[in-house]
């Protein structure tokens, strides 16, 4: 089931047995493995995220629903000797909100929140209360996949907005901005020639109007810099120089992200400061539970959905006494 990426079903289709006889006889140890708080020593680092578990009813169970569609994710992310991350679920609690993680949290106990350096996070303001509760010595760092997502948001939001002002209408092939929207979101260090060639034609056609657009580009540029500068501290400069400039750029969709960034300058900084930390390893998670879902054809139980991800998300230990 975790090594493999199996199902339940097809473990029991191979051994000639049923779907719930191979579950009866696994249940029990994945049950005992997770209810060993052993597994949650020497975490340091720590990242959150949500997803969503089912498409149906919220209903509780006895009224015929699977309860809250989110689930809130807790992952470690602790660096191994050779200073890589070995990311490991630790648990899933349902609903997606800073009470569902600190009630997480608070029944890790003090040591295990004292024990904690580092929180990785996305731009959710619940988690974020939840850590600042909680984690009173951690740091909090704001995931930098998230924040470049925001920054190439704001760049489509603008292309749009001007798309509209400028023609009356949405984006057609003939549209010169239309022509472009897939540039836009590439970085400009991954453009050829060509593909410059092109962003440039389109921004010349109609130099005046489409100058918010090659702002808003070339401000989510420096978004990109900032994380991909090879020295933390010069990497670190260029954001504080973001949380200057953005606020009070012409473009009113770059204006309010540096507003948004300003917000969690603290967070959004501290990248910088704690050796580059990430929620990548969270996110990589996420990818290892849509997988298992998919396989599985999804679950109805959320008791057995926790396990059956605790088990490939490496958070339950899988030596098993005999």
């Amino acid at each position: 089931l975790g090594g493999e990426q199996a199902s339940v079903g097809g473990l029991a289709r191979q051994l000639g047995t049923t779907w719930r006889t191979v579950w009866r006889s696994l249940q029990p140890l994945l049950e005992a493995m997770a209810a060993d708080e052993d597994r949650f020593t020497d975490v340091t680092s720590l990242g959150v995220d949500e997803h969503i578990w089912h498409h149906v009813s919220t209903k509780p169970d006895d009224q015929g629903g699977r309860g809250p569609k989110e689930l809130t994710g807790m992952v470690d992310l602790t660096r191994d000797q050779h200073g890589r991350v070995r990311a490991r679920l630790l648990d899933l609690v349902p609903g997606r909100s800073g009470k569902a993680y600190a009630d997480w949290l608070t029944a890790r106990g003090e040591e295990f929140r004292g024990g904690i350096k580092v929180a990785a996070l996305d731009p959710f303001h619940g988690y974020k209360t939840a850590i600042a509760d909680q984690l009173e010595d951690a740091v909090a760092v704001l995931d930098a996949f998230h924040v470049v997502k925001l920054g190439t948001a704001a760049v489509d939001e603008c292309r749009r907005r001007v798309q509209q002002e400028t023609t009356g209408h949405r984006g057609r092939k003939s549209d010169p901005l239309y022509g472009i929207q897939k540039l836009l979101r590439a970085g400009a260090e991954k453009l050829t020639d060509k593909q410059w060639t092109r962003l440039e034609k389109a921004i010349a056609a109609r130099p005046e109007e489409h100058l918010q657009v090659w702002i808003a580009w070339s401000c989510a540029q420096q978004l990109r810099a900032a994380y991909r500068h090879h020295d933390p501290a010069a990497g670190r400069k260029i954001a504080e120089k973001i949380l200057t400039s953005f606020p009070t750029c012409p473009v009113p969709e770059i204006a309010r992200l540096g507003r948004t960034l300003k917000r969690w300058s603290q967070a959004f900084l501290a990248y910088f400061d704690t050796d580059r930390s990430n929620n990548g390893g969270t996110e990589a998670i996420n990818g290892l539970i849509e997988l298992h879902r998919r396989v599985a054809r999804g679950f109805r139980n959320y008791d057995n959905y926790r396990l059956r991800m605790l088990l490939i998300g490496g958070g339950l230990d899988t030596l098993i006494p005999t």
